[in-house]
């Protein structure tokens, strides 16, 4: 395609693939539960804020603040269980018929509370300390965990399924990503180096750095992040020092992306200058979740398989 813009959106066929890796998780776990209830761990976990969850009886109203962890109960086939989950909880579909209980981050723990949850699932933020030590006082126990790098998903997953008394579930869920992602690895890397640079916000202007599970995914595709080198997830940057690493993509937002094409300041970067501005569609990427392997594979379809110039 020639042209100094273009915009790249994952087809409809994807977001079936990325459903069936979900359906296929599913199905395991029906093999893998025979139909029946999973033996539970009663040894305690210390989970990522450093409190101790004890496993007794299978947890039944599950309150998820984190949509990577919404995504995986479902995932489990255990998504029945989910009586509350944040405003950004939106896949799989099944998700939206859920009781909408507000953020995830510094949550409501009023609305939280009032559905009687057994378990409540939090992402491991500072902001989130207080919340979890209020539904702890009121009686309800709290699974924080960090979900910010390909290899938490295998970490977290034995800890949630384990609470909700299915374990050889959550190793054949771990094994489904797992072999997706792998798959994603074994194809031919492309024949000459791919760089990007991969927008979040501006202003201050901040990027996906080596601390992400983003640009481990770009990795995973055969591109190399352009500020892979850093340690932060998502560090500050100056535009001039985009310009001088030079990507051959800057990656976007649809939103971002046209802001970054009307802005004469971003005329300094050589892929602005020359169209090279990817939409990415952030519901699939935007998770390190049950959907990476299909996140990878959307990023090597956009990027390497049949890349704009």
């Amino acid at each position: 395609m020639s042209g100094h813009r273009r915009s790249v959106r994952i087809a409809s066929g994807a977001l079936a693939r990325a459903a069936g890796v979900i359906a296929l998780c599913i199905a395991g776990s029906v093999v893998a539960c025979g139909g029946a209830a999973e033996r539970t761990s009663t040894l305690p976990t210390v989970d990522d804020f450093g409190d101790t969850l004890a496993f007794g009886a299978p947890a039944t109203r599950v309150v998820s603040l984190n949509p990577v962890t919404t995504e995986l109960l479902f995932a489990l086939g255990l998504g029945d269980r989910l009586v509350g989950r944040t405003s950004f909880d939106l896949f799989p579909d099944a998700a939206r018929a859920v009781t909408d209980v507000g953020n995830g981050m510094q949550p409501n723990v009023e609305a939280v509370l009032g559905q009687r949850p057994d378990l409540v699932l939090l992402y491991a933020s500072t902001s989130n300390r207080l919340a979890a030590q209020q539904l702890r006082a009121a009686g309800v126990m709290t699974l924080t965990l960090r979900t910010d790098r390909i290899a938490d998903l295998a970490r977290i997953t034995p800890l949630i399924a384990a609470a909700l008394g299915a374990p050889e579930t959550g190793r054949a869920v771990v094994d489904s990503v797992t072999a997706s992602l792998d798959e994603v690895r074994a194809m031919a890397r492309p024949t000459e180096p791919i760089t990007a640079f991969w927008h979040i916000w501006d202003p201050p202007l901040m990027t996906i750095g080596g601390g992400s599970y983003l640009s481990e995914l770009l990795n995973v595709a055969g591109v190399t992040n352009v500020f892979g080198d850093t340690d932060a997830p998502s560090p500050q940057v100056a535009l001039e020092e985009v310009a001088r690493r030079d990507p051959q993509f800057i990656l976007a937002s649809p939103t971002s992306a046209a802001r970054i094409r009307s802005n004469p300041g971003w005329r300094s970067v050589r892929a602005v200058r020359e169209g090279r501005v990817i939409e990415i569609d952030t519901t699939v990427v935007g998770r390190p979740g049950v959907r990476m392997g299909e996140a990878a594979r959307y990023l090597r379809r956009v990027l390497v398989d049949v890349p704009p110039r």
